[in-house]
């Protein structure tokens, strides 16, 4: 999670983006990916920790890590470029419609 905020909160702080090499201008081009970096990071950290801490089935956590993936997906269509729905979001929507209809329709 500490990299999770690092990426969408702290990213252009001299202290964060020095420490692996970006200058202030540098940093703040690349924000944008970050922040979805960040974003990403987030979710999947959420979702091991709420993985380990329940006994849930695994198509739960398959369906609530895919969902995560959706979501980043649309986040980085709307903060970085459009073909981001096609790369992300568009496969991890198709995997959630698989996982969902082997586990829930089959």
């Amino acid at each position: 999670m500490l990299i999770c905020i690092s990426e969408i909160f702290l990213w252009r702080k001299p202290l964060v983006h020095e420490r692996i090499g970006f200058n202030q201008s540098e940093a703040d081009i690349a924000a944008p990916i970050v922040a979805n970096a960040g974003l990403y990071n987030g979710f999947i950290a959420t979702g091991l920790i709420w993985g380990l801490l329940t006994n849930t089935n695994a198509a739960t956590v398959q369906l609530f890590f895919l969902s995560c993936v959706f979501v980043a997906g649309v986040f980085g269509a709307v903060t970085l470029r459009w073909t981001t729905l096609i790369l992300q979001t568009l496969p991890s929507l198709a995997a959630l419609i698989a996982v969902w209809y082997v586990n829930y329709l089959m």
